[in-house]
C-alpha cells in the first residue's frame, strides 16, 4: 500500500533556518508540492534549508529528478541544501546517483541543526 506524501514547513534554530518534513513517497506527484514548499519560503531565509526525510518510505527517478531540480534552483540562487534523516538505502541511492557530491548529508535532524 503507498504512503501518501506529505510534506510540512518548519522554521528552526529561532526562525532562522526552514525545514521541509517530507514523509511518505517521493514520486512525481510530490513535485508541485516540493517546488511550491520550497518556493513558499522568503527569499531571505533559503540560503540553507534542510529536507527531512526520517519519515520518507520510498523514492523513484521522478523523485530523485524533482529533487535534482530543487538542489539546481537552491543553487543558482546561491542557497544550499542540505539532506537529514535518509536510512542506509536512501543514503546509497543518494550517492550512486551523484547528489552527495551536491549537498551535505547529515544522519539526522538534530545533527543538522548543531
Amino acid at each position: 500500500m503507498a504512503e501518501d506524501f506529505k510534506i510540512k514547513i518548519e522554521f528552526e534554530e529561532g526562525g532562522a533556518t526552514p525545514v521541509l518534513h517530507i514523509s511518505g513517497e517521493i514520486t512525481s506527484e510530490a513535485d508541485d508540492e516540493i517546488m511550491s514548499s520550497y518556493s513558499s519560503i522568503p527569499d531571505n531565509k533559503k540560503s540553507r534549508v534542510i529536507l527531512n526525510f526520517s519519515d520518507t518510505s520510498y523514492i523513484n527517478s521522478a523523485g530523485i529528478a524533482t529533487l535534482i531540480s530543487l538542489i539546481t534552483k537552491a543553487s543558482e540562487n546561491s542557497g544550499k541544501i542540505e539532506f537529514a534523516g535518509l536510512n542506509a538505502h536512501f543514503r546509497k541511492v543518494m550517492d550512486i546517483v551523484g547528489l552527495t557530491d551536491f549537498v551535505i548529508i547529515h544522519d539526522n535532524l538534530k545533527q543538522a541543526l548543531k
